[in-house]
């Protein structure tokens, strides 16, 4: 590790070393698990602490044309996952299977199931229906995969996503595209299937694996175009027909890596997949030489595609450079692939956590960021990101709710990842200058907070800290009102 500091400090009201609770991570100081090697076990009650994995799944399917959802668990995670869905922008109803202690340990829950996919299934509205069994039904074993595989023409796509056994909703995700890539792969195999909605494509193409900037299917294929290719459907997809398309891909470009059910299907189908994504000027010289040797591109088109696409790249790096130091972290599955672009645009980046697992698509940008000094925590832990940020005093921290929330307290600058970062376009010369002025901009508040810490020192750490004067000042206007009230009852 490069840079690390010899002493670690504690974090100010982290639990004791040992203590677990559920979807609670080891507690491990940071340095000792760098020096270490220790990883994070991936126990149901030893995951990262994200947010319920099933609002993962919710949200392919609710992004689906054609598709109806169907949740089975308990009320309060309906309410809490559809009240999520729906302040992200989705416009759909969530069914739902309402459960008891009775009709649970009887049976009958999964009779209602059945009833309610048979009642929902209208060829005429639906191409698919999606059933999700949250944790309690998963516990007690509700059995989903007996579910009839279609229903008047209407699949029926039955998928467990609990939040013991899931590890983050990325991983969701993967769990509903992989069910639904799996049911139309072997569609295909059986005979004729529907066509793109834009028809098929006239050159070879590279099936996009990861939710995405909306942009950036786009700047990828005019990546690809040099090469004689061109960017296939992006899964999870938008509608059921395109992922026949997707299926029908020269390679699949494994952007976010954290998709392993997936990838194993189009291995199934006889697909390679290529792991990073063109991200900076290195990672998109790679990326291209990897995608034309999947597909037998012939050198010299590749070289010429590379002396194309690499200059401007090259330039708008050197244009927008980012001073700082910065810890990142995330849930998304392309946290290293932002950490790759804030390198190569100059920032000083030490560590980089994500809740998701290390896979054999991650191991090229792994090896790429761990060559120049930065941490890579794969099942990062809340524990272990909030210690990074004492460990390291970064310019600048990225990251979730509570790791904004401590970075703060520290006086540190913080922004959120989900909201802001993972927005933003990352692939070719698009991407490149995009993250310079957010980053450099957020890392120039630094005064700001420096002036409301010391403004507020103090406050709220002590008993002998709790100003008595605003203490008595707000008795004396609750008398007064007290006071009026009366006056009014007597009047």
């Amino acid at each position: 590790m490069q840079g690390a500091p010899s002493q670690s400090a504690p974090i100010p009201g982290a639990p004791a070393q040992g203590v677990h609770g559920c979807r609670s991570g080891a507690i491990t100081p940071f340095r000792d698990a760098v020096q270490s090697g220790a990883t994070t076990p991936e126990a149901p009650h030893d995951q990262p602490q994200t947010m319920c994995p099933a609002f993962g799944s919710l949200r392919v399917g609710l992004r689906m044309r054609r598709t109806a959802t169907v949740l089975c668990g308990s009320a309060c995670c309906v309410y809490g996952l559809t009240f999520t869905s729906h302040f992200y922008g989705a416009r759909r109803t969530v069914g739902y299977v309402p459960f008891n202690s009775e009709t649970l340990v009887t049976g009958k829950l999964f009779e209602d199931i059945h009833e309610a996919v048979h009642k929902l299934a209208d060829p005429a509205k639906y191409d698919a229906i999606i059933v999700t069994n949250l944790c309690v039904p998963t516990a007690a074993g509700v059995p989903l995969r007996l579910l009839p595989k279609q229903v008047n023409g209407v699949r029926i796509i039955g998928i467990d996503v609990p939040g013991f056994g899931t590890g983050t909703h990325a991983e969701a995700k993967d769990i509903l595209a992989a069910a639904m890539l799996n049911r139309a792969r072997h569609e295909a195999e059986q005979g004729p299937v529907q066509a793109p909605r834009g028809g098929r494509a006239d050159r070879p193409t590279v099936t996009l694996l990861g939710e995405m900037f909306p942009a950036d299917p786009v700047n990828i294929g005019m990546m690809l175009a040099p090469l004689g290719l061109a960017a296939g459907p992006a899964v999870p997809t938008a509608e059921w027909r395109e992922l026949y398309a997707a299926l029908d891909c020269g390679v699949v470009a494994a952007i976010h890596p954290i998709y392993t059910n997936v990838l194993r299907e189009f291995e199934a189908a006889g697909r390679k997949a290529v792991g990073s994504a063109p991200v900076g000027y290195e990672g998109t010289a790679a990326w291209i030489d990897a995608i034309a040797a999947a597909c037998d591109v012939p050198r010299p088109v590749v070289e010429a595609a590379k002396n194309k696409l690499l200059p401007p790249i090259r330039a708008a790096l050197d244009s927008a450079r980012i001073h700082g130091r910065i810890t990142m972290f995330g849930y998304e599955g392309s946290e290293l692939l932002v950490a790759r672009l804030m390198v190569e645009s100059g920032a000083d980046v030490r560590y980089v956590g994500t809740a998701c697992p290390r896979t054999p698509w991650s191991e090229a940008d792994r090896d790429w960021l761990e060559s120049r000094g930065v941490h890579v925590q794969f099942r990062a832990t809340h524990e272990q990101d909030l210690a990074a940020i004492v460990e390291f005093r970064p310019d600048l921290a990225i990251g979730t709710t509570p790791m904004v929330q401590k970075a703060k307290e520290l006086s540190i600058p913080s922004i959120y990842f989900t909201n802001l970062i993972s927005t933003l376009p990352m692939f070719g010369a698009a991407g490149a200058g995009s993250l310079a002025r957010l980053i450099n901009a957020a890392i120039n508040n630094k005064a700001r907070f420096d002036k409301m810490s010391e403004f507020f020192a103090g406050i709220g750490e002590a008993e002998e800290d709790e100003r008595p004067e605003f203490r008595e000042a707000y008795r004396r206007r609750l008398a007064a009102q007290a006071k009026q009230r009366k006056a009014e009852e007597v009047g």
